[in-house]
């Protein structure tokens, strides 16, 4: 089976989170397994926690990064948000990658929980690719809606391709 090719968007979100070699990462989400693939590329002492509601995208994951999995840079379960257990102490990055949660229903416990899990200063990378570019302003607006609320100080990166956005949500702690 040939490997399909990391995607346009993909490239760019993981350039965006800046991964760096040391990095202990999340993925929600890891589907095909394309950026879990290129994320490991850039990992050296680093590992990524991936996951995936759907046995098929944790298969896929694991067949496409199985060099990672054997290396230890990759850790691929079939798990649900809100019941994850983080095998390390706190992580560096979190990401997803059009996983609709954050901003089409109230996602209150799973962004909390993310919250929890991420270093101080650490940040959440929710990417999206709208199917139609007016859709872009609901996506930016619910996802920060629900980071907002979780605690996150949020910004919005805007790709060269009109319909491609990054929410990010950096932890912060609670003012005294």
């Amino acid at each position: 089976m040939r490997r399909q090719p990391i995607p346009a968007r993909i490239r760019w979100g993981v350039d965006v989170m800046d991964v760096q070699p040391g990095d202990q990462l999340l993925e929600v989400g890891c589907g095909p397994g394309a950026a879990a693939e290129l994320v490991c590329s850039r990992l050296e002492t680093g590992k990524l926690f991936a996951i995936d509601r759907s046995e098929s995208g944790v298969d896929r994951t694991k067949r496409r990064c199985a060099s990672y999995v054997e290396a230890g840079r990759l850790t691929v379960r079939q798990i649900d948000l809100a019941t994850l257990r983080v095998p390390v102490k706190r992580l560096h990055k979190a990401f997803a990658f059009n996983v609709n949660l954050f901003w089409v229903r109230g996602a209150g416990d799973e962004v909390a929980l993310l919250h929890e899990k991420l270093l101080p200063g650490g940040r959440l990378f929710l990417f999206y690719e709208a199917t139609r570019p007016e859709g872009t302003r609901q996506i930016i607006d619910g996802a920060t809606e629900a980071l907002t609320a979780g605690g996150f100080r949020v910004s919005v990166v805007q790709s060269a391709q009109p319909a491609v956005v990054a929410v990010v949500g950096q932890r912060v702690t609670a003012q005294v």
